[in-house]
This record gives structure tokens, C-alpha cells and sequence, in this order.
């Protein structure tokens, strides 16, 4: 890996900001359903939960089984079980389990997968560092 020079407070105040505004635009959500990271630190593994939902006309995600919309909130929803849990001692051994070999794999859209891809880094580095992970 090669070291870059710390970058001064200012530009990482700017990246910070746009990283919020761009969290806030619109994204269609995927049909092929959501994921929840989690970490099992006793374990040494990131865990990754799937869940399946469908999309109303309204761009709506609705529990697959109730019809109930699924809230963005924590425990919005009550417990669900997952329908595949991924489990990998790394971002990039999670990410081949779901998007290589034979299908179906559990992403439809690309922007999501970036998404997923993004956070198992940041889930991944607080497994290494021992800290605490929480979902964007």
C-alpha cells in the first residue's frame, strides 16, 4: 500500500461535506432487496444479512411476506429472518461470495453494489481496529 501524505483538515472537511450532500439525492432502491452489516468481532468475521423486499409503484421497499413498508429507521421494522447471511473475515472475500460463480446473485443495481462495496471497507477497518460499526 503506498502512504500518502496526510491531507490537511480543510480538504477533509470538504470531502466530508460533499459526502453528505451527496447522501441525500435520490436513489431507486433495489429490487433484488437490502443488506445489514453487522460484526461478529468474537468471531473475526463481518456478517452480512439479506433481506428481500418489493418495490411498489411508488418506490416504496414493502416486506415481501406482509406487504408492510419497510421503514429506513433502526428496528423500524421488527425482526425479519434473512433470506442469506454472508460471512467473510474481509470486505472483498463478502463481495466474491456475491458477485462471483454461478447465480443468482443478490444485486440488481450497480450503485447499489458500490454502496455495499463502500461500507464492508468501513465495517471491515472497525473489525480491524476493534471498533464499533454503524451503518450508513
Amino acid at each position: 500500500m503506498i502512504k500518502t501524505p496526510e491531507a490537511p483538515a480543510s480538504r477533509a472537511a470538504e470531502i466530508d461535506a460533499l459526502d453528505e450532500r451527496l447522501s441525500k439525492r435520490f436513489i431507486a432502491l433495489d429490487p433484488s432487496g437490502y443488506f445489514l452489516i453487522k460484526l461478529d468481532a468474537e468471531a473475526g468475521e463481518l456478517v452480512l444479512e439479506h433481506f428481500g423486499n418489493t418495490i411498489d409503484e411508488k418506490g416504496l421497499a414493502r416486506d415481501s411476506d406482509t406487504g408492510e413498508v419497510l421503514s429506513c429507521k433502526k428496528g423500524g421494522h421488527g425482526p425479519r429472518a434473512a433470506s442469506a447471511v454472508y460471512r467473510g473475515r474481509s470486505a472483498k472475500e463478502i463481495g466474491i461470495q456475491l458477485t462471483e460463480g454461478e447465480g443468482p446473485h443478490p444485486l440488481s443495481r450497480l450503485d447499489h453494489a458500490l454502496y455495499l462495496g463502500r461500507e464492508l471497507q468501513k465495517a471491515e477497518q472497525c473489525l480491524r481496529e476493534g471498533r464499533v460499526y454503524e451503518q450508513d
